[in-house]
């Protein structure tokens, strides 16, 4: 899944770096990619910084082990500043450990590259729900980490939006006027479907203060 994952930003347009510990894995990759492989541990620095973390605009730890994975999202992000990050797990159970510390995961039970690719990129919305007549969506829409902090009200306010409900450490949750955005959480948004990419533009941005 990894190979395909690296296959599939490629085509977006992406420069991709991949890095495995098994050189042979890169055969995977097919004879088309173009991309960077270095040979070695996701989660050791001078791996990492031979791979370009340093200008890295997302990371995606795929690996086989959720401990490694989530230690390899951990130091990309804390020691590397990458802010769009991503850990593939195999146990459920552990998605309230990785939602406390600011890491988006995908469960394997679940897994699809779309999946990763839409939390990895920007304003890449995730539809849940249409409306018979597919004008009203319930989305999850990705928030730039300044609206933390701030009521779930202001980003109402912000895009015209309702805030359908929430996620926190792996748990949904219906609003209430007070509630606060914290690392971690993610919104769902109900949208018009015409407005989707104006309420994405106006949520990957920093809030604009009152005067």
């Amino acid at each position: 899944m990894g190979a395909s994952l690296a296959r599939a930003l490629e085509r977006r347009g992406h420069d991709v770096a991949v890095v495995d510990q098994d050189e042979a894995s890169f055969s995977r990759l097919g004879p088309t990619f173009e991309g960077r492989t270095v040979t070695g541990i996701g989660f050791d620095r001078d791996t990492l910084l031979e791979a370009g973390v340093e200008q890295a605009y997302a990371f995606a730890a795929v690996s086989s082990g959720d401990n490694s994975n989530i230690l390899a999202a951990r130091v990309a992000r804390e020691t590397f500043g990458v802010e769009h990050v991503v850990a593939r797990i195999y146990d459920p159970g552990r998605a309230e450990i990785y939602q406390r510390l600011g890491i988006p995961t995908v469960a394997t039970v679940k897994w699809t590259s779309d999946q990763m690719l839409r939390r990895l990129l920007p304003q890449g919305h995730l539809p849940e729900l249409t409306d018979p007549s597919g004008k009203i969506v319930v989305a999850e829409v990705a928030v730039d980490p300044a609206w933390i902090g701030h009521r779930l009200t202001s980003l109402e306010t912000a895009t015209g939006t309702r805030v359908a409900f929430y996620t926190r450490l792996g748990e949904g949750a219906l609003p209430t006027p007070e509630t606060i955005l914290q690392e971690g959480d993610l919104v769902h948004l109900a949208i018009n479907r015409d407005e989707i990419a104006d309420v994405e533009r106006i949520l990957d941005s920093a809030p604009v203060p009152h005067e």
